[in-house]
């Protein structure tokens, strides 16, 4: 196993949130909609139980709320709790306002399923852009101490192409700071290419990961893998009228994603977003116990 440090984490959402169905469900019906995050978070917990690795798990406020005991369960297994909005709205659909009451919605639901203040957050679909400078702000503001929301490319649906690819610290005027944790890319000819999540882990062939993870690490970047619950279900429920894009970027390769990840753990070493910030910064940034 490389010794070199990576993060793992877990964006811990139901199947029906994703971008490319957020027009086909009323946050209304979602309880009426076949739910898949239990019975997927305890694949992920036994997989990560046996290879011995702690993840983040940025929690959608709604599954807080909607199933605490699987929140707490969780975090008994010692993983961070992180934040990832209430309701999975684009944060670059939103007012300052309107981020600020949904993310204290998601932070006060959190806390009242685990009793630990959540102090990292992930945007929904990476929408936190160069046209929402205010968000990072915000979350300072609301006693955040890490984001994880920039995703350095250009793509049709998110992205900050001319973002960092390093942890960075911002200040700002009232003092208060965050650090941010881009998601994970390689510079070629000009332009950043995704390596580590979601649909580009999914569908790359284990060679490719596992030869651009290696790479990122001989240069000092440690490589984000981020997933959903979802990914790792065969089985999900089917959407009539999608589109082969869509299809493929929602059920592609998931039969396949679980023994992926098998051999990632097992391949490198991963800890969780907030044990990376102290490793590399000599400052505890731990689990926040609620008063």
């Amino acid at each position: 196993m490389s010794t070199n440090l990576n993060i793992l984490t877990v964006d811990l959402e139901e199947w029906f949130v994703v971008e490319v169905l957020s027009d086909r469900y009323r946050f209304d019906e979602w309880t009426e909609l076949p739910s898949t995050v239990i019975k997927n978070c305890h694949r992920l917990l036994e997989l990560f139980r046996r290879k011995e690795v702690r993840a983040t798990w940025f929690v959608l406020g709604w599954i807080a709320d909607y199933y605490p005991d699987l929140i707490r369960e969780i975090a008994s297994y010692g993983h961070e709790i992180g934040c990832h909005s209430y309701r999975h709205i684009r944060v670059d659909s939103l007012s300052p306002e309107q981020f600020r009451e949904d993310t204290k919605q998601a932070m006060e639901a959190i806390t009242r399923a685990t009793s630990v203040r959540p102090v990292g957050y992930r945007a929904p679909s990476w929408s936190i852009s160069s046209k929402t400078p205010w968000a990072f702000e915000i979350l300072a503001e609301l006693g955040f101490s890490y984001d994880s929301s920039i995703f350095p490319i250009k793509h049709d649906l998110y992205g900050m192409p001319k973002g960092p690819r390093k942890m960075f610290k911002m200040t700002f005027e009232n003092g208060r700071s965050l650090y941010e944790i881009p998601s994970s890319t390689w510079r070629i000819m000009g332009h950043n290419i995704p390596v580590s999540g979601g649909g580009y882990l999914r569908h790359s062939p284990y060679w490719y990961i596992r030869m651009m993870i290696k790479r990122l690490n001989k240069n000092d970047l440690p490589v984000m893998i981020y997933m959903h619950p979802w990914e790792i279900d065969p089985d999900l429920p089917r959407v009539e009228g999608l589109t082969t894009m869509q299809k493929f970027r929602t059920y592609g390769s998931t039969p396949l994603f679980k023994y992926k990840l098998e051999r990632l753990l097992d391949d490198f070493t991963f800890i969780c977003a907030a044990d990376y910030i102290s490793v590399k910064t000599k400052r505890k940034i731990g689990f926040e116990r609620a008063d």
